[in-house]
C-alpha cells in the first residue's frame, strides 16, 4: 500500500551545530523524516553574508545533486566555477565536483535533492575555489 508523507520542513532537526557550521546556517536533512528510499533531500538556510565552513563532494557516479534557491540570493561554488544565484535558480552539480555555498546580503534558502547513497559524502573544511570564474 502506498502512502504520502507531508513534512513541515522547519520541524526537522537543525543539525548545523553538529556539523561545525558555527551559526552560518541551518541545515536540515529531510530524508529520514520523509522516509525516502531513493531520494536524498536537504534544506539549507544560510545567514546573510555567511559562507558554509566546508565543501563536500560525492563519490557514487550517480549521486548528482540539484540545488534550487527558494529565497534570497548568493553563490554556489562547484569545482573551480562560482555561480551567482537568485530566487528560483536551479543548478545541477555532478557527483565528483566539490561544492559549497555562501549567501548574499538577504541570506539564501536552498533545497538540495539527489539520488540517495548512504555515507557517500566527503567533507572538506574551508573549501572554496582560490580563483573562481564567475558565471
Amino acid at each position: 500500500m502506498s502512502t504520502t508523507t507531508v513534512l513541515p520542513l522547519l520541524e526537522v532537526a537543525d543539525v548545523a551545530a553538529d556539523m561545525g557550521c558555527d551559526g552560518a546556517e541551518e541545515l536540515r536533512f529531510l530524508t529520514a523524516d520523509l522516509g525516502t528510499t531513493g531520494v536524498g533531500a536537504t534544506l539549507h538556510r544560510i545567514r546573510p553574508g555567511a559562507r558554509q565552513p566546508f565543501g563536500h563532494r560525492h563519490h557514487a557516479a550517480t549521486n548528482e545533486e540539484v540545488y534550487v534557491v527558494l529565497a534570497g540570493s548568493g553563490r554556489l561554488a562547484a569545482g573551480d566555477v562560482v555561480h551567482e544565484l537568485q530566487r528560483l535558480d536551479a543548478v545541477l552539480v555532478p557527483a565528483p565536483l566539490p561544492r559549497a555555498m555562501e549567501a548574499g546580503p538577504d541570506g539564501m534558502e536552498v533545497l538540495v535533492f539527489g539520488t540517495r547513497h548512504d555515507a557517500d559524502g566527503e567533507l572538506e573544511m574551508g573549501w572554496w575555489p582560490d580563483q573562481p570564474a564567475v558565471t
